[in-house]
């Protein structure tokens, strides 16, 4: 399946606010109806561009603002398989990883929208095949590695009723 760039105009210091607005944060509960407006304030119509598998490509400081978890939850659920920036506001870093929505930082100056992306995990790297590139993406945590795996820190909780890493 080839996975494509969704690139936002305004590049850096994404609030949470621009993912989804205060109007729908607290009327609406459904994740599926929350990811029907995801930056619909800064790019009408862009939820109704991304597919399931995209990849969102942004700037500097993603996430800032509230970060109350309705924004990471509304991307994940419009079906983004990560969310690529320079970097993350930490509160959203850290809600994001809570619900199984990877996050990679890297340089995403040479990445436009609808490029097609390929992501590996395990090299680190994020090819950008409409332009022949291939990006570094910083290293992720073994333990957000697990986390990931088992669909975020509140299943992996779920899961084993409490956390449990090897230590190997």
């Amino acid at each position: 399946m080839k996975h494509f760039a969704r690139r936002l105009k305004v590049q850096d210091d994404i609030n949470t606010d621009y993912v989804i607005s205060g109007r729908y944060k607290f009327k609406i509960q459904d994740p599926k109806e929350l990811a029907m407006h995801i930056f619909e304030d800064v790019d009408p119509g862009f939820a109704s561009r991304v597919k399931k598998g995209d990849i969102l490509a942004s700037g500097e400081n993603f996430g800032c603002g509230s970060s109350r978890e309705q924004a990471p939850l509304a991307l994940k659920q419009a079906g983004f398989q990560a969310i690529a920036a320079k970097s993350f506001a930490r509160i959203f870093y850290r809600n994001a990883f809570n619900i199984g929505l990877l996050l990679v930082e890297c340089n995403t100056d040479f990445i436009d929208d609808g490029d097609e992306l390929e992501l590996d995990i395990e090299r680190g790297k994020l090819k950008n095949k409409s332009k022949g590139l291939i990006l570094d993406i910083k290293p992720i945590a073994p333990v957000i590695k697990k986390l990931l795996e088992d669909g975020g820190a509140i299943e992996h909780f779920k899961k084993y009723g409490g956390f449990k890493f090897d230590k190997t």
